[in-house]
């Protein structure tokens, strides 16, 4: 089972449970607009990244360049005055 702990120390597993509950799939604007018409789901999955909610700190793991690679993390930022 492919797995990676996050900066914050939990333990991310990226393969596993199906659907997995912390993968996100997502695509630009640009690879969407690619599409037209009635188009099958898997070519619309495959087209699209991968990307890993941390379910202790919240950091998304971003896998830009597919599974063969590091993903790149991005913290959530606190600000002020929103959802107050």
């Amino acid at each position: 089972m492919a797995k990676f702990n996050c900066i914050c120390g939990y333990l991310i597993r990226v393969s596993g449970e199906i659907p997995n509950p912390a993968e996100f799939k997502f695509m630009s604007d640009s690879d969407f607009d690619n599409f037209e018409g009635l188009v099958e789901a898997e070519a619309v999955y495959l087209a699209c990244r991968s990307m890993f909610k941390c379910g202790n700190c919240g950091r998304l793991w971003v896998y830009w360049d597919g599974f063969d690679s590091r993903p790149e993390p991005y913290a959530p930022e606190v600000i002020g005055g929103v959802g107050d």
